[in-house]
């Protein structure tokens, strides 16, 4: 079992949580239960799922989560570009959030290879 406080992925993804939080506050309330409440799931997802993972006796079922968690992560990066494209936020707002958005994505995409190699 491994601590996922001791990953810089977690740690990164939770601060990505206040950020969509923040953000999501921008858009228009007609999209309370629509891209705001998608955002938050995709955003809230993508720490929980390495969390779980770290909880699990395998190193195949470690890495299935960190891909939920990936997945999440294009999803979020997708939506933000749904916002860009309806008017909702500026490439301003959103710019340097896809940036960390990729960047986490990489970086978890390492760490599914590696543990894929220990498998």
């Amino acid at each position: 079992m491994r601590n996922f406080r001791d990953l810089d992925i977690w740690n990164e993804s939770i601060k990505l949580v206040g950020k969509i939080y923040k953000l999501t506050g921008a858009l228009p309330t007609s999209e309370k239960f629509g891209l705001i409440s998608q955002m938050k799931r995709c955003a809230v997802s993508i720490p929980s799922n390495i969390a779980e993972g770290c909880s699990k006796d395998s190193q195949k079922n470690f890495t299935r989560f960190l891909q939920i968690a990936l997945g999440s992560a294009f999803e979020l990066e997708t939506q933000l570009e749904i916002c860009l494209e309806l008017d909702f936020l500026t490439k301003k707002n959103v710019s340097e959030i896809i940036s960390e958005i990729i960047t986490l994505q990489k970086r978890m995409k390492a760490l599914i290879n590696y543990a894929q190699q220990k498998q």
